[in-house]
């Protein structure tokens, strides 16, 4: 595939595993359709960035803005669960939403023209201000 792939190639699909909305308690109703926008939102700003953007890189400065601002999601969340226990609450919505964060994480590697692509954009943003960890 070259760098400049038609748009046509460049579309990223994503959605709410079952096993995420299988750990939802019952009540979990209002949580799962909270998820389901939220990646739907997602999906629909990260198609349209990927849509203009020239080239198959560009596109993925797209996709690693969107996986860094999931893995500082996932942060947030995961620091929920100790501070719910230490209050005696239930940490199943802050592990849920951070299993959902990685999952998309998951999901946008599995896009075969993305993958390679992100990992690259990840590395140049690592060395940018040309230090080099480890050789």
């Amino acid at each position: 595939m070259t760098d400049n792939a038609p748009e046509t190639d460049r579309e990223v699909s994503l959605g709410v595993p079952q096993g995420v909305l299988e750990s939802l308690p019952e009540d979990g109703q209002n949580a799962a359709a909270d998820m389901k926008e939220a990646v739907a939102g997602l999906e629909r700003s990260l198609q349209g960035a990927i849509e203009s953007a020239d080239s198959d890189s560009e596109a993925a400065g797209y996709a690693v803005d969107a996986i860094e601002h999931l893995e500082d999601r996932m942060e947030t969340y995961d620091g929920f669960v100790p501070e719910l226990r230490a209050w005696g609450q239930s940490p199943i919505y802050a592990i849920a939403w951070r299993n959902l964060y990685a999952e998309v994480i998951a999901q946008l590697y599995e896009h075969e023209w993305l993958a390679d692509h992100i990992d690259r954009e990840r590395n140049y943003r690592m060395v940018e201000d040309g230090i080099r960890f480890g050789d």
